[in-house]
């Protein structure tokens, strides 16, 4: 199958990014909630693969288990065309880069999306603590699990390995706009998110819900420790979807043009 020549995958980023950034502000609050909503599932369907594996990370089955579980939420979110946050990290940011849409711009549609994404994870937390271990399905100590190997890092850390997260989903909206077909599509989510599962990168929203379900569960893990993970995540996200992926996918193809 012929490939989809780069000028045109970066003038369709420059379309569906200018159409987010132009919609209303109620709807992408509204979207970026159901975002969160949904991507919970992931982080859920790692603490159920936990709890029946015996609690425990480092068997290589379990691990790829665990980080096709992970996916599992992505793929609910961008193949139902959700707004989340680190995707806009590189689609929202080129508009901007081509001079067609402003920094207030950016910041808003950033904003919105972001509220949305924490709003609606912090939701299904709620749900997910109260109601799945009452099911048996899930154990507590699953939940901390997940929680303690985002929370149990340096700070550096955190930023750093955000930085690599942001740049891998940053690279998968360059890759999704690239891919013809559904299927295709299906294969590069589970790819890139998996990657970010079985490397534990923090991912800001998907990780809001894995942090959120040991706030909840766990003493050890504090309000503190989440805000702070929530703070550098977010940061390293936003800097690898912009400049790793935003900055550097542009520049290439216009110099290229030219």
């Amino acid at each position: 199958m012929e490939q989809i020549p780069t000028r045109d995958v970066l003038d369709s980023l420059i379309e569906d990014g200018l159409h987010e950034i132009n919609r209303e502000r109620s709807g992408l609050l509204l979207s970026g909630f159901s975002a969160g909503l949904d991507i919970g599932f992931g982080p859920l369907l790692m603490a159920v693969v936990l709890t029946l594996s015996e609690g425990s990370f480092g068997d290589l089955t379990t691990e790829l288990v665990v980080a096709s579980m992970y996916a599992v939420g992505f793929m609910f979110v961008i193949l139902g065309r959700s707004e989340l946050f680190t995707e806009h990290t590189t689609l929202a940011v080129v508009p901007v880069l081509d001079r067609k849409a402003s920094l207030g711009e950016l910041t808003r549609l950033w904003g919105l999306v972001y509220l949305g994404n924490i709003g609606g994870g912090l939701v299904f937390t709620l749900l997910a603590v109260v109601l799945m271990p009452g099911l048996g399905v899930v154990s507590p100590e699953a939940f901390e699990t997940i929680a303690l190997k985002l929370v149990t890092h340096d700070l550096h850390w955190l930023f750093v390995a955000g930085v690599f997260a942001g740049w891998l989903m940053g690279l998968l909206a360059w890759l999704i706009t690239a891919a013809q077909g559904t299927l295709a599509r299906v294969v590069l989510i589970w790819i890139v998110t998996a990657t970010i599962g079985l490397l534990h990168l923090p991912h800001s929203i998907a990780g809001n819900v894995e942090v959120l379900f040991g706030v909840f569960i766990s003493p050890e893990i504090t309000v503190l420790q989440y805000l702070a993970f929530l703070a550098l995540s977010t940061a390293g996200n936003a800097c690898g979807g912009a400049v790793f992926v935003g900055l550097l996918k542009y520049g290439h193809v216009v110099r290229g043009a030219n």
